[in-house]
């Protein structure tokens, strides 16, 4: 009985976080909207216009991995640039990250010859320099004595993060299963290994010629990585937070920890959470813990959208999502394609460059 009552209690407080974690956000988003007069709507749009630099900017890397991965095949920055603002802008609006299954379909159809497998590791590239600028604005945050600690992430009133962080043993135990489920997948498609890892090593291509990679990717990133924070620091300024080197780089550390935990779309819970507690004594936090997202939200959403019509001639996103997951479990039914020509590190591409 007692295992019974503890499972009990620990769901009643669960569901009780994630209504109080939603009324906060409902409560943020009406101080938000009561505040529009407020805003300073020049440092807003240059905060956006900085954030879409941004992903231009990386998208750009990504296309360079892409390139390595497929030297004889034509790869549009356009097409993977359209591709990631339509997964962008869909992740903006549904956990889980639904917008990364679009991402994939419409680069993986972009390239002619390629396959689910090589589009999705030469796209995963970029998470190498993503991880590597986190842990040091990290490192910055938690040293600022306003940014929780990880053993304080059960205190973060958000119900994602602090389930998982009041709860070790399950979140153990729900890493394991998913540990677990991985091993049981790959013996079972034991027979399809060889050509699968052939495909993945294929678009890792560029992480073999480090100059290249430095030249290609992680200059662009870091580029990208320069105007996000002038992005944040701009919209910091836009809602009276005040903008600067220290804010910015807290900003930055949200979204870091906001990208682990993504059960709400972008990780808003945590952003919110997270930011009432860094900035809580400047009255117009709650605006801007909500604000921006949304700013940000209908940004990615209108790029998204005019990507998803001109690109690529989808009429809705619902419809690309579905799409993706019908083409992609159509393509592992029948094998996949045939492994595509594997190219030498740093053997120069033939690609049309745009």
């Amino acid at each position: 009985m007692a295992p019974i009552v503890a499972t009990a209690a620990a769901q009643t407080h669960h569901h009780t976080s994630v209504s109080s974690t939603i009324e906060r956000l409902i409560e943020s988003t009406g101080h938000f909207f009561s505040q529009l007069a407020n805003l300073a709507w020049v440092s807003l749009l240059l905060g956006l216009a900085f954030y879409a630099i941004y992903l231009l900017l990386r998208s750009r890397a990504l296309t360079n991995a892409l390139r390595a991965a497929y030297p004889r095949e034509t790869v549009r920055w356009r097409d993977v640039w359209g591709a990631y603002m339509v997964g962008y802008a869909i992740n903006n609006v549904f956990p889980l990250g639904g917008g990364n299954i679009a991402q994939l379909f419409l680069t993986r159809t972009a390239i002619p010859s390629s396959s689910y497998p090589a589009v999705a590791s030469g796209l995963a590239t970029g998470v190498l320099f993503d991880w590597f600028m986190g842990v040091l604005v990290m490192c910055f945050a938690f040293t600022q004595g306003v940014f929780p600690k990880p053993p304080d992430f059960s205190k973060v009133p958000a119900f994602d993060i602090s389930f998982f962080a009041s709860h070790m043993r399950f979140t153990l135990f729900f890493l394991t299963i998913l540990a677990i489920g991985f091993l049981i997948g790959f013996a079972l498609l034991s027979a399809r290994v060889r050509a699968f890892w052939q495909r993945i090593r294929q678009g890792l291509t560029i992480l073999r010629d480090g100059q290249r990679y430095r030249r290609e990717m992680a200059s662009w990133q870091l580029a990208s990585w320069v105007f996000r924070f002038a992005a944040y620091w701009a919209l910091l300024d836009a809602f009276h937070i005040g903008g600067s080197v220290r804010n910015a780089l807290l900003v930055l550390g949200v979204q870091v920890v906001a990208s682990v935990f993504p059960f709400t779309p972008s990780g808003a819970g945590v952003q919110q959470a997270l930011l009432l507690t860094i900035f809580a004594g400047n009255p117009d936090v709650a605006s801007f813990s909500v604000g921006q997202q949304i700013a940000i939200a209908v940004l990615t959403a209108a790029l998204g959208f005019a990507a998803l019509v001109l690109i690529f001639r989808f009429k809705s996103f619902r419809e690309v999502i579905s799409r993706g997951r019908e083409h992609r479990r159509r393509e592992e039914q029948a094998g996949g394609p045939p492994p595509t020509y594997e190219p030498v590190a740093g053997e120069p591409s033939t690609v049309r460059k745009t």
